[in-house]
């Protein structure tokens, strides 16, 4: 079997690693040597994000890859975001640790069945949440993120029809926050779905000091009790500008790693799920371990491809979505 054909079957290439290695030290000594830069998202494992030159959520690693001068760059997170550093930056090398690393909530939306779906609303804006297909974002006018969503929406007139895809989730909230009517795709991330209303209001009880914050791709009944609901980013911050010393936390549980860093003397819970599985954890994200990661840098393997006419349909609402955030300090 050849490289290729292994990176099609495993999305990774599967190497003998010295186990003296110290790869900590040999991940930095790649990134000078290839003038590379690893982006992280805040859901990936503590010891990519404690390697990683930059990270954050959708919408700041979306700045992060259309500014960065590195020649290549190394993106841990699911396949849709290094995608998008790809429309960014397309002279750049892009690499994924995983290509098998994908998304729930983009798989829910194949962009064939979404260009059918836009079809029966041909006098509608399309805004699409970032989690989503390069395919899907070049079908769309503007691109968010859940740092902005409400804000992108906001930036647009009164009277603007608007699809908004593919979370449905996060489409009601912004409906909710926006008072808009939006055309919402019926899509959902398998994560932020699975957190028991019965199992968090127990903790709420047993926690009674504690801070219940969300992400808004959770379901409505779960944000109904939320004390504070953002985006990643936005969950962290709160958690070290508030006074309270517990956090219940309802989104995928990696970003508990900064959230702990960042508050040493602050208590962290994951919300429950609504079995006893540990489904709080994104199985796609977590298929990105530190020694892929070394591989793929030393390598230069898995890279990430897109079709330029692709890159360039999608550059558009993407590089749109950013100037609106510019514009309002976002």
């Amino acid at each position: 079997m050849n490289t290729f054909e292994e990176l099609n079957r495993t999305g990774f290439i599967a190497e003998q690693i010295d186990p003296t290695l110290d790869l900590f030290v040999e991940i930095e000594k790649l990134k000078k040597e290839k003038n590379a830069v690893v982006l992280a998202h805040y859901y990936q494992e503590p010891d990519i994000q404690d390697i990683a030159d930059y990270l954050g959520d959708s919408l700041g690693l979306s700045q992060e890859a259309a500014k960065t001068d590195a020649d290549v760059i190394v993106f841990a997170g699911v396949h849709f975001m290094a995608e998008t550093a790809k429309i960014l930056s397309p002279e750049k090398k892009v690499l994924l640790p995983d290509l098998k690393a994908g998304c729930s909530l983009s798989d829910s939306c194949p962009p064939h069945l979404f260009a059918k779906f836009k079809e029966k609303y041909p006098d509608h804006l399309v805004i699409t949440y970032v989690n989503c297909t390069a395919e899907l974002k070049a079908l769309s006018d503007l691109v968010c993120t859940s740092s902005n969503a409400v804000q992108i929406v906001n930036s647009l007139p009164k009277d603007a029809k608007i699809i908004f895809g593919p979370d449905r989730n996060l489409g009601a909230y912004v409906a909710k926050k926006t008072g808009r009517d939006l055309v919402l795709w019926n899509g959902a991330c398998m994560v932020h779905e699975i957190f028991s209303q019965q199992r968090i209001l127990k903790l709420k009880a047993e926690n009674p000091n504690a801070q219940f914050i969300a992400h808004p791709e959770c379901e409505e009944v779960v944000l109904s009790m939320a004390d504070y609901i953002g985006s990643t980013t936005g969950l962290l911050n709160y958690t070290v500008t508030h006074p309270a010393k517990a956090f219940i936390v309802a989104t995928e549980s990696g970003i508990i790693h900064q959230m702990e860093k960042l508050n040493p003397d602050k208590m962290f819970i994951p919300a429950p799920p609504n079995n006893t599985c540990a489904c709080n954890e994104c199985p796609h994200m977590k298929l990105n371990t530190l020694e892929k990661l070394y591989i793929c840098l030393k390598n230069g393997l898995p890279e990430v491809t897109i079709p330029t006419h692709i890159i360039n349909k999608a550059r558009k609402p993407i590089e749109r979505m950013l100037e609106i955030s510019a514009q309002l300090g976002l």
